[in-house]
């Protein structure tokens, strides 16, 4: 696979193909998955293989760029990337750590500048977990799906998890963008929130759903009530509820964060890879 022409934008009646190779690798890419589920819009790039098979895709979400490509250790014709990057500014790149690399050293070549890198451990679980958590210091703990009502105990707790895991460096916090995010977390109603003696102390969401998988991030639990089991609590209970649905559950945890690390290997997530976010 050598020619520039093999990289094409996917057409309509390849979709029912392009979504048969990510049903292949959804487990390793369920956020480029849940893109291509959510924004049939976005352009999706493939590269063709023999017979009419796609054996590669590009998904464009915005300014972010996701490869599936399927185990490729390098970018046929990479001048695609080149042109791509004059056609519009590229944000981000994420996806299985090897696959992000091969990027970034062709974006490199067209002058774009890294701001942040962030390396996640991606886990995944697909049976249900076993066990109680931890005993807490107070009984008084209440687990529960957060109403509309609650968005103003619930956005604090949002902001301080987006600017603890998520914000890359030179980005600006928008609390109102961040308010937004957690109005879109609860109106969707995949969302568990913890309250202990009245007041909301954590919360957990899924961020991304995929053909046959949950992804859940927004693990958060104020600091001033961590060392308690809240989030061992919050975890099991809420991952229990999605794999109850039928479905496999995935997140990625940031490598140098060994406590939530630790936490979800005892809940039963097992690494399945390395998964990268770099920023431009």
């Amino acid at each position: 696979m050598t020619g520039f022409s093999r990289w094409r934008k996917l057409a309509h009646k390849e979709i029912h193909r392009a979504e048969l190779l990510l049903r292949d690798m959804e487990i390793d890419c369920v956020t480029a998955c849940a893109r291509f589920l959510e924004h049939p819009e976005s352009p999706v790039w493939k590269l063709a293989g023999g017979k009419g098979k796609i054996s590669a895709l590009l998904i464009n979400y915005g300014s972010a760029l996701m490869p599936v490509l399927c185990g490729m250790k390098e970018i046929p014709r990479p001048g695609f990337i080149k042109k791509m990057a004059r056609l519009k500014k590229i944000h981000s790149v994420q996806g299985l750590r090897e696959e992000v690399v091969i990027f970034e050293k062709e974006i490199e070549k067209t002058g774009g500048f890294v701001t942040d890198t962030f390396d996640y451990d991606l886990m995944s679980l697909d049976v249900l977990p076993h066990g109680k958590g931890k005993a807490l210091k107070s009984a008084n703990l209440v687990l529960r799906t957060p109403k509309m009502t609650d968005l103003d105990a619930l956005a604090p707790l949002q902001g301080a998890y987006e600017q603890e895991e998520v914000i890359p460096k030179g980005a600006v916090f928008s609390p109102a963008a961040s308010r937004m995010n957690i109005i879109n977390i609860v109106s969707k109603g995949k969302v568990l929130a913890a309250e202990l003696n009245g007041q909301l102390v954590g919360k957990i969401n899924v961020s991304a759903v995929s053909f046959t998988r949950y992804l859940i991030g927004g693990v958060y639990v104020h600091p001033d009530f961590r060392g308690l089991g809240i989030g061992r609590r919050m975890t099991e209970e809420f991952v229990s509820s999605l794999i109850n649905e039928g479905r496999g559950v995935s997140l990625f945890v940031k490598k140098n964060n060994t406590p939530a690390r630790r936490l979800y290997l005892s809940v039963g997530f097992q690494k399945r890879g390395d998964y990268r976010i770099t920023y431009y």
